[in-house]
């Protein structure tokens, strides 16, 4: 049951990285970000919206696939900690 939280909380804990580092890096390109003026510019856009357009479902199995390579991570490293004591 140790292995199982410890895999769910690594699967939830890199998607929240990921998450997060896909928004800063947005968020940078963002500030950093300017067009090339060329021709005649009527108005340029002012909002910036952040955010993905992704089915909830690819969200969980994507989670489903993470906690299962973190489990298997974590049994294998217990089996050869095991061994080598």
């Amino acid at each position: 049951m140790k292995t199982v939280l410890q895999a769910f909380m690594a699967s939830i804990i890199l998607h929240i990285l990921y998450l997060l580092s896909t928004i800063g890096i947005g968020y940078i390109k963002t500030i950093y970000y300017t067009p090339d003026m060329q021709g005649e510019v009527y108005l340029l856009q002012n909002e910036v919206a952040f955010g993905t357009v992704i089915s909830p479902y690819v969200y969980l199995i994507s989670l489903l696939g993470v906690f299962i390579v973190c489990a298997s991570i974590i049994t294998s490293y217990k089996k050869i900690k095991r061994r080598d004591l």
